[in-house]
């Protein structure tokens, strides 16, 4: 270590520098190699510490050290010299992973031999200031020295950027003098232009029509996604992406799949039909479809469809109709089933390839990290081919052989499975297959007969990335590139389908489209617009931390939708029947919400011209307050009212369910904030039925799921339990106002 510290600090490192490069192992190796590789070039004083500088530059940015004897030469022999030579030294390589590289090529995009004399960065500049002179001289040095040191630099692309610099100084100076006492005062900052309310209006509708909807503060969902806000590879340069192998038959394999797609950008949605989704496969629906739909290309909706004990009919079609729902219409919809032979015959080319093998242990045995080499892991590729045969007839039991692979992923584990045996008869295909793909296997074979540019998933399958490269890889497959995103997950809930079945067993809720839960299904039979979701996943963004937010961000994304679209209605969810002695004739008017109306004080009738005078209250035997007869006189006449109250005439006897939270604690699921296990977490409050609510007759011809605003009450929506003799609704939302004022 010693000899290698003096080796860095030979370079031009300080002490300091040195000590903490050696604590970096992959950093140290990288810049050891290049320092003795330049010393072989120039002898072993022949490293002077420009040199030192780009050396250490090149190892620490330099994801594929196959170049790097390459680009330590380059730098040895005063070929790349600037650190600008060096990043287009480093993209260049990075665009070029084959061999050989072309030396003539590689010159000519790194500036090899490219001298720029003081008398060109003279004239360049002059050039410049020249076509900026009027300006400059009216602005003196308020005026962006930043724009003309840009415009030299793009004449000039290798000349040095300090030199540019000194030679701007030199000629602005000239030109202005040097600077005054005005100069130097603090330029005001311009007064921001008021924006009229009609005009964010307009800017809303202007999104919609375009195409690009999902608006909200800040940049929509689409802006997101388009083009460069997100730093993903283009079609076709898989090979730029860091951590993305490259072999011998890697760039044919490009072609191939560019020839097939023309370039598109195609994503897919994959999930399991074995359950109902939830509020986080929002976020990966919109950030499927949506990174397709905003850069013109399409997204497949595919089934994962390798567990046939776990799956059913209803889990299918409720998917399709949430993404639909969320308003995204899939390119095709496809199934990992469809391609099953596909799978099986690549499974065998695997084999014979020597990177798969039959496996005899059992399953207990594979779980986990720290699973034992296999002792049949060296065993002959002819007795594997034939033993997966058998596993395909059915001549094995269930769990009493596999198909592994021979490799080591991520997060340590040990030759995955790439086929189990399950005796259960498959939705689409019966009885034909008892040998079973998993995902690890499955999932990037897909992607890539499906020729998949963008495989987009959340970060626990980032341990997962080094298995999927080498299955494409190792039977010289096209590979697409798997990026991991942070996944979305909401306080106060349960996402999990092991858990949200328990909740149904156990009758905590009635069924996965309970409104208390946060399955999509659940979301919509509350009244939750997909508009609403869709801009929630906006506001969140796409991430590649993991994300937790609050329900109640969710729900004011609710309320800015129903704001603008729902219509409004009375309604009183407890009743006081009132009684107007002296009504003017044909006018309607009856029972009302008892608020805010004392003995003493009169008060106004919401939108019904009339203000109200308590004149006698009628109590039944046990005291409590069943009717009020009052007086009316019109609100043009009378003193303005303290207050005005809702109230409904003529109503519709209706059901109101009110959903608070399901639970009590913000992470139910985490043991430190709930010993007990989420079950012992159930708010005993988090529903409440009111039976006998009244709401005004103009909603008697709504649909399933249409939705209301009552007035000082909350959003509401039509729920499917309705009947033609009783209606039922169910709170979306409260209002935005203070609880206390309802």
């Amino acid at each position: 270590m010693a000899d290698t510290l003096t080796l860095f600090t030979s370079i031009g490192l300080s002490e300091q520098k040195a000590k903490e490069t050696l604590k970096n192992e992959t950093l140290s190796l990288a810049l050891k190699e290049g320092i003795i590789q330049a010393q072989r070039v120039n002898g072993a004083s022949g490293v002077d510490k420009a040199m030192g500088t780009l050396l250490y530059s090149m190892a620490s940015r330099l994801k594929d050290n196959k170049r790097l004897v390459f680009l330590s030469d380059c730098i040895a022999q005063r070929k790349i010299c600037t650190e600008l030579q060096l990043a287009a030294a480093l993209d260049f390589v990075k665009s070029h992973p084959e061999d050989p590289i072309s030396q003539k090529e590689f010159d000519e995009a790194c500036g090899v031999g490219v001298v720029i004399t003081p008398e060109q960065i003279e004239d360049a500049v002059e050039s410049v200031i020249k076509k900026h002179k009027e300006q400059l001289l009216m602005e003196r040095y308020r005026f962006n020295m930043g724009l003309l040191m840009g415009e030299a630099r793009s004449a000039l692309k290798w000349a040095d950027g300090k030199v540019i610099k000194n030679e701007v100084d030199v000629q602005v100076l000239h030109l202005l003098g040097p600077k005054t006492e005005a100069d130097l005062e603090k330029k005001p900052k311009p007064q921001k232009a008021k924006v009229a309310e009609n005009d964010v209006k307009a800017k809303k509708e202007e999104g919609t029509l375009n195409g690009d909807g999902n608006f909200v503060e800040g940049r929509s969902l689409m802006e997101q996604l388009r083009g460069e806000a997100l730093k993903f590879h283009k079609p076709g340069e898989n090979y730029k992406t860091e951590g993305y192998v490259v072999t011998p038959k890697t760039m044919d394999l490009l072609q191939k799949h560019i020839e097939f797609t023309g370039g598109q950008i195609r994503t897919r949605f994959p999930p399991e039909p074995n359950g109902i989704l939830h509020i986080g496969h929002a976020k990966a629906i919109n950030f499927n479809f949506g990174y397709a739909k905003a850069n013109n290309g399409i997204c497949f909706l595919r089934y994962d469809d390798t567990n046939p004990e776990k799956e059913e009919e209803k889990y299918f079609t409720a998917i399709k109709d949430m993404v639909e729902w969320l308003g995204y219409t899939p390119y095709d919809v496809t199934h990992a089933s469809d391609n099953f032979q596909k799978l099986y015959d690549l499974a065998i080319d695997l084999i014979r390839r020597g990177h798969a093998y039959v496996c005899h242990q059992k399953g207990e045995e594979l779980k986990g990290h720290n699973v034992p080499p296999s002792p049949w892991r060296d065993r002959p590729v002819e007795e594997s081919l034939v033993l997966f045969e058998r596993m395909k007839k059915g001549m094995f039991a269930e769990g009493e052989a596999t198909l592994r692979m021979k490799m080591v992923m991520e997060d340590g584990k040990m030759d995955p499975v790439a086929y189990r045996i399950k005796y259960t008869p498959h939705h689409r295909t019966g009885d034909e297959w008892c040998i079973y793909p998993t995902y690890d296997y499955t999932h990037c074979l897909c992607d890539s007969i499906e020729n998949i540019t963008h495989s987009l998933c959340t970060k626990e399958f980032q341990a997962r990335r080094s298995s999927y490269y080498w299955l494409c890889n190792a039977l010289d497959l096209y590979c697409p590139v798997q990026w991991e995103y942070g996944r979305l997950n909401l306080t106060y809930t349960v996402v999990s389908k092991r858990k949200i079945i328990k909740l149904v067993e156990t009758g905590v809720v009635r069924d996965w489209d309970d409104p208390r839960l946060f399955t999509l299904t659940a979301l919509r039979r509350r009244g939750f617009p997909p508009e609403a979701i869709n801009n929630f996943c906006a506001r969140v963004g796409v991430t590649v931390s993991q994300t937790t937010t609050e329900p109640h961000l969710l729900e004011s994304c609710v309320r800015d939708v129903l704001n603008d679209t729902a219509p409004r209605a009375m309604a009183v969810l407890e009743p006081l029947k009132v009684t107007i002695t002296n009504l003017p004739k044909d006018t309607k008017v009856m029972e009302k919400g008892y608020k805010r109306l004392t003995p003493e004080q009169p008060v106004g009738l919401r939108h019904a011209g009339y203000v109200i005078s308590v004149q006698k209250v009628i109590k039944d035997c046990q005291g409590k307050v069943v009717e009020l007869e009052v007086t009316c006189c019109s609100s043009a006449t009378a003193e303005k009212p303290k207050a005005f109250i809702h109230w409904v005439s003529q109503p519709l006897v209706c059901e109101v369910r009110l959903y608070e939270r399901l639970f009590l604690h913000k992470h139910p699921e985490d043991p430190s904030e709930v010993p007990g296990g989420f079950l012992s977490d159930i708010n005993p409050n988090s529903l409440e039925v009111v039976s006998s609510a009244l709401v005004d007759t103009s909603v008697k011809d709504a649909k399933v799921l249409d939705k209301f605003q009552f007035e000082r009450v909350g959003y509401f929506s039509l729920d499917p339990d309705s009947s033609a003799d009783k209606l039922v609704f169910n709170r979306t939302v409260t209002l935005k106002e203070d609880p206390g004022k309802i």
